[in-house]
């Protein structure tokens, strides 16, 4: 019935007007203007779009009926002791009549496109409170559930807000905590800006208990309220925490788990080492005991020796086994000092026969002023574990086929290279071939790589394989520090 009530109050209204201006002179009362507050109220109606028109037809026709009244001379009698003069002609009428209606219909016209846009943004306004409502109860929702505790702090350091899960951790309510000084419940979490990396603190729980938390914290840049007397408490701040007590537990028992398989790993590979070596050692002990024993002394020399030299040879096998595990799984403490890199480098090669046959040729190739800021026990095993791979990697090459030692100062770096063109290593082999225990060589332990990787990063430098010019072959390049120029003496 809202419709027809409208209808019904915008002709009240109208009639009103008609009556107000009967009353007051016709065309020439001052309250003429008085029909465009019906036509305003009929654009601005929601019964229609087309109210304010509808207004304006009944303001025109009432108005209109009003003219031809007075024409006729349908005026009340008082009008006789006033002011009032009948108008001399039916244009002066339709004059009047012409503007306010032209006048009605042009502001019904316009409060209707007012109407219009008003209902529009109403329901743009509407639909935008709905979807605000929405995202608030969503923002809401994931603030509350998610698992990491969070809470606001404004600037003067009072807690302002926290979720569902700050109160799991911290064994504290947001009643608890709402506008009191942050740092009075949580003095182990230290937001300090030249400290940004201490973010691991144990917090202390409200029942008196302990955990261990992981922390960050952010700057929120609202603007500033203008109800607040205090600019400074923009300066907000928001606060995440996590529960790590039960990581750190997990974590704690992986490294106990991968230490343990490290163990067994290095046990089967000292078993698998040593298993050999003894075997041919106390297969050789048996023999000289039974050629000892038998009455061909005189005729078993040639065979004393070829098993004497077993004997030593797996007894040294041992003794490299044993020295390179200890090595890898004992690191000595460095001990800095300048040395000559190509004296160091000529020295090893005086004791090649250790690890070149006959058949390996080493070739250097480095300035003779060439000085190295290291620890030269361990460049010289880093040298000797890298050429000791180059040469067994040409036991079966052409001897005209050196290994090539190379070195250099590059931005402050010793570069140093070996480089042979033996069977190379496989691409796919690459990324394992400095993981301990890995080897592609029989009788060897694996460690060789391993320990030189161990021992440039202990120096802080770097080792990595390089691709071969000629596409065969194996190159290693290992990098080590020197100090700052101005350090150097």
């Amino acid at each position: 019935h809202l419709p027809r009530f409208a209808l019904i109050q915008l002709i009240s209204d109208g009639i009103f007007a008609a009556l107000l201006v009967a009353g007051t002179g016709c065309s020439q009362s001052m309250f003429t203007p008085i029909f465009i507050f019906p036509v305003i109220a009929g654009g601005l109606n929601m019964m229609s779009r087309a109210g304010g028109l509808v207004a304006a037809a009944v303001a025109s026709i009432l108005y209109g009926a009003l003219l031809v009244s007075e024409y006729f001379g349908y005026i009340p009698n008082f009008y006789a002791r006033t002011i009032y003069s009948p108008p001399s002609h039916f244009l002066d009428l339709t004059n009047v009549y012409a503007v306010y209606g032209i006048t009605f219909f042009t502001i019904g016209l316009l409060s209707n496109i007012l109407s219009g846009r008003l209902r529009k943004t109403e329901e743009a306004l509407s639909s935008t409170f709905v979807r605000f409502d929405r995202l608030n109860q969503l923002y809401k929702q994931i603030f509350d559930d998610i698992s990491t505790g969070i809470i606001t702090i404004d600037g003067r350091n009072r807690v302002t807000s926290c979720n569902q899960a700050l109160e799991r951790i911290s064994g504290y309510s947001a009643d608890d905590l709402a506008g009191l000084p942050f740092d009075s419940f949580f003095p182990a979490i230290i937001l300090s800006e030249t400290d940004p990396g201490k973010q691991v603190a144990d917090l202390q729980r409200k029942n008196a208990s302990s955990t261990r938390i992981r922390y960050t914290y952010a700057h929120l840049n609202l603007p500033p309220d203008p109800q607040l007397n205090d600019p400074g408490d923009a300066q907000c701040k928001v606060v995440t925490i996590q529960d790590i007590s039960h990581l750190e537990k997990m974590e704690a028992q992986i490294r106990g788990a991968e230490k343990m398989a490290a163990i067994g790993e290095l046990s089967a590979a000292i078993a698998h080492d040593f298993r050999n070596p003894i075997t041919a050692i106390s297969g050789s002990a048996q023999l000289l005991q039974k050629i000892h024993a038998g009455p061909y002394l005189e005729e078993s020399k040639a065979a004393n020796q070829h098993l004497t030299e077993i004997i030593l040879r797996e007894s040294l096998r041992m003794e490299k086994t044993i020295t390179d595990f200890l090595q890898f799984a004992r690191p000595v403490p460095l001990s800095l000092e300048w040395f000559n890199l190509k004296a160091l480098i000529e020295e090893i090669l005086r004791q090649g026969n250790k690890f070149c046959d006959e058949n390996s040729k080493i070739v250097t190739a480095m300035p003779d002023t060439l000085d190295c800021w290291a620890d030269r026990q361990l460049v010289q095993n880093i040298l000797i574990h890298l050429l000791e791979n180059s040469c067994a990697a040409l036991s079966n090459r052409p001897s005209s086929w050196p290994v090539v030692v190379h070195a250099e100062e590059v931005d402050n770096v010793i570069r140093l290279t070996v480089r042979d063109k033996g069977i190379g290593i496989p691409q796919i082999l690459r990324e394992q071939v400095f993981q301990p225990f890995f080897s592609t060589r029989k009788n060897s332990s694996g460690l060789g790589l391993s320990i030189v990787r161990q021992l440039t990063e202990q120096h802080g430098g770097t080792v990595r394989l390089l691709e071969p010019e000629e596409g065969e072959g194996c190159v290693v390049e290992v990098r080590l520090p020197l100090p700052p120029l101005e350090d150097h003496t």
